[in-house]
């Protein structure tokens, strides 16, 4: 193997030898077919034909494979491959493995070590993504790494993920689904088990669907003892089909929110409104202040505002946001966890009226006579800045009597012309 055939009759003059077009594939840094080859080594006419059967005669001699029309070595990865990232090791890097690998054909799957990408970086990767990534080998040294991969881009997650209780068995392990009346299993390699113990509930993904065979899926991530009850919120959420991750779409949105602008909105920083919420709210999405009419024709009158956060600030129609949102339709309570309707950044953050922090809000002023009847209201788009966070039982303490060093201060000015507005 190796040597130029030199017969000009059987159309083998001046073709590559074997050794080169595997040295070829190896240091291609895009898709390699027969095109490619015959572009590189200067392949017309009759040649082309020759190099047809010589790449036949190389895919029967095993020296080559044919993957959705392009040529790789068994057992090599190509130069830009797809890669399931499986964890971090002690240094804290990423690595991963071949997102597509038979082992039995082409033995044990080579571990990979997740660099930088290359270029502008985007979404970074974790644990459990795929990535497009480009590929370069290296020497394997006492980390175990056989390549490294720079990702290109990071493909988008199932909106759902697959959830099951491994089971080890005598030889290799299965998945059991956690809905008891479907008679699904999946077959586990040990190779692909990433360390998961009989009983454990775990995260997974479908290799191969088992038309022909039984059906083998790989283990993600390990999620512990499905008796949990933060396990059996995740399993009510999966079971349901609860949306639990966001999509590449809106997660890209994200980066792409508009910063706080006091343009178009009234300032409303300096007026002091309080948001009073159950002592464990996680968001705080309205804010309230009063006081006496000054108005000379509506004596023992009352101004109340009421202040929202402005959602449509960030969230604009017909968005990824957007859409995602009106697609889920609410947030999803549970004892331990909350699925929300908008991303964290958002609901948690951006458009929680915190005390201390600039917000932008939507307010409606509302001026009420001294018998409690509305004479008008207006709407507006105001700038704000929460004067306290308050809980209900805290407000309540203080107008009987019981203030504390966060309502004390707050007691004449804030709460008592609340509490008279809605007498």
């Amino acid at each position: 193997m190796g040597k130029k055939n030199k017969t000009a009759s059987d159309g083998l003059a001046d073709l590559p030898s074997k050794e080169q077009i595997l040295k070829f594939i190896q240091s291609a840094s895009g898709k390699v077919g027969k095109r490619e080859i015959a572009r590189a080594f200067h392949l017309k006419g009759g040649q082309r034909i020759a190099l047809k059967r010589m790449l036949k005669e190389m895919g029967n001699e095993g020296l080559i494979e044919k993957n959705k029309k392009s040529l790789r070595q068994p057992g090599m990865l190509a130069k830009v491959s797809l890669i399931a990232i499986l964890g971090q090791d002690d240094n804290g890097d990423f690595y991963g493995r071949p997102d597509k690998w038979d082992e039995a054909e082409e033995g044990p799957a080579p571990k990979v070590l997740i660099g930088e990408g290359r270029g502008k970086r985007g979404k970074l990767p974790g644990v459990g993504d795929r990535i497009l990534a480009h590929i370069d080998r290296q020497s394997i040294d006492e980390t175990g790494y056989a390549y490294l991969a720079r990702p290109i881009k990071v493909l988008p997650r199932d909106e759902r993920r697959l959830l099951g209780i491994y089971r080890k068995l005598k030889d290799d392990g299965e998945i059991q689904p956690i809905d008891k009346k479907s008679l699904k299993t999946w077959f586990v390699k040990d190779s692909d088990q990433e360390g998961a113990v009989d009983g454990e509930l775990v995260s997974f993904e479908v290799i191969s669907r088992g038309r022909f065979s039984a059906a083998r899926a790989r283990i993600v991530e390990r999620l512990g003892n499905p008796r949990d009850q933060g396990m059996i919120s995740l399993i009510a959420i999966e079971t349901h089909g609860i949306p639990n991750q966001f999509p590449a779409s809106v997660l890209e949105e994200l980066e792409r929110l508009p910063t706080l602008s006091p343009q178009g909105r009234e300032d409303m920083r300096d007026v002091p409104l309080v948001t009073i919420d159950p002592p464990d709210a996680r968001d705080h999405d309205d804010a309230v202040w009063a006081a006496l009419d000054e108005a000379t024709d509506n004596e023992g009158g009352f101004v109340v505002l009421v202040a929202i956060a402005d959602v449509a600030y960030y969230v604009r129609p017909h968005s990824a946001l957007d859409q995602e949102a009106v697609k889920r339709g609410n947030s999803v309570y549970f004892p331990d966890r909350v699925v929300p309707m908008l991303p964290e950044l958002i609901s948690n953050d951006l458009c929680s009226l915190r005390e201390g922090v600039e917000r932008p809000a939507l307010c409606v002023e509302m001026i009420f006579d001294k018998d409690g009847n509305k004479r008008s209201h207006s709407f507006k788009r105001i700038l704000m800045k929460s004067a306290a966070k308050l809980s209900y039982d805290q407000a309540q303490a203080a107008i009987d009597g019981r203030t504390d060093e966060r309502t004390a201060p707050l007691l004449e000015p804030v709460l008592k012309p609340l509490w008279a507005a809605y007498n």
